[in-house]
């Protein structure tokens, strides 16, 4: 299984945010992208936090209740990040999906951020090898 990397199936046409990015704008942009998560970066570009769609919906339900949007990312994103690596193998992907509630993870090349892994395309993979 050590030809299934993570680059392989990862989806690196993702949206980024900041901190400081406007919570409604951030809504937008992921909605507009369809995406389930974007990882949000500091001012030197590594990696601070990620943004869920379930991060959205308390400000969106807000905003939908009195008519008013407030807040920024770094209000609302989860410091706290699970990531893997471009080199992990699919395998180990899918055993921390088996440990942790997450749908995607941030993939790293060293301390960059280069993409996203979906659970749902981790387990294509298996589907296709098994």
């Amino acid at each position: 299984m050590t030809e299934y990397r993570v680059g392989a199936i990862m989806r690196a046409d993702i949206p980024t945010m900041t901190p400081a990015t406007p919570i409604r704008r951030a809504v937008a942009v992921m909605v507009d992208a369809k995406a389930a998560a974007a990882p949000v970066l500091g001012d030197d570009g590594r990696l601070v936090g990620i943004l869920t769609q379930k991060d959205c919906f308390r400000p969106a339900l807000h905003a939908s209740y009195h008519r008013e949007w407030s807040g920024t990312v770094g209000d609302h994103m989860s410091p706290e990040v699970v990531t893997v690596s471009v080199e992990d193998e699919v395998i180990r992907v899918a055993e921390l999906f088996l440990k942790h509630p997450h749908r995607v993870f941030p993939v790293l090349d060293g301390a960059r951020v280069v993409g996203l892994v979906h659970r749902s395309d981790v387990l294509a993979v298996l589907t296709r090898l098994g």
